[in-house]
């Protein structure tokens, strides 16, 4: 099992307020996998994710992820798993505004362990042609091709996504999701997908749904449904 989340717990304490964010998450992916962790705004869906990239740290539990114990790591090798092998892709794009394409995506280079070829990636992307371009010169889904671009040429074993359709509009988020499937079947990646758009667990092999800490429903799709193929 590539990721093996047992009783994971978090909470955060305001002053003397309590707020138990995670309660004892259950989940499991395999390797070369997509999922899905479907849930509302305030449900920990980000705190889950956060926590699987080496970001924060869970209470208790355990985070397996490819044989590592992720909760138990030092601060250093947590700064060195989460540069090595994990890729983030979020709602807004967090583009460097006075770097071109290229150099958005060449900034990662020197903190990864085997990257892949930069004009490989763009063209996986397709924007092999904007290479020289600012991101003030690119539109909404072109940014966020780049932000993936930039995750995925690190070659992590694990892509994070969060909201990543949250900020585009239905025609630009459905080619956002195809690329998304495209990098999983070229390069066998790992995807966890945080969203609450329930129209795009049908994508996934496993989707989870979380409501106020739990995982209240597991979901295994025994037919995946083609990224083109979405609507909602």
């Amino acid at each position: 099992m590539f990721i093996d989340i047992s009783n994971l717990k978090k909470s955060y304490t305001t002053g003397v307020v309590i707020t138990e964010v995670l309660k004892g998450i259950e989940m499991k992916l395999e390797k070369g996998e997509i999922g899905v962790i479907l849930g509302p705004s305030g449900s920990g869906k980000s705190t889950l994710m956060n926590i699987l990239g080496g970001i924060d740290r869970g209470d208790s539990g355990s985070v397996i992820v490819d044989g590592v114990e992720v909760n138990k790591l030092s601060d250093n090798k947590l700064t060195d798993y989460r540069r090595g092998d994990i890729g983030f892709v979020f709602q807004f794009y967090n583009l460097v505004p006075n770097l071109t394409v290229g150099e958005n995506i060449e900034v990662v280079l020197n903190i990864s362990k085997s990257p892949l070829n930069i004009d490989e990636v763009l063209a996986a992307v397709e924007m092999q042609d904007k290479k020289h371009r600012f991101p003030r010169e690119l539109s909404g889904g072109e940014q966020q091709r780049v932000s993936i671009a930039r995750a995925i040429v690190k070659n992590p074993k694990l892509l994070l996504c969060d909201e990543p359709t949250g900020a585009l509009d239905f025609l630009t988020s459905r080619s956002i999701l195809q690329l998304l499937e495209q990098v999983n079947k070229k390069y066998g990646t790992t995807i966890l997908m945080i969203t609450h758009n329930a129209a795009i667990s049908a994508m996934a092999n496993r989707v989870f749904k979380l409501r106020s800490g739990e995982i209240v429903e597991e979901v295994v799709n025994q037919v995946i449904v083609p990224a083109e193929r979405i609507e909602w």
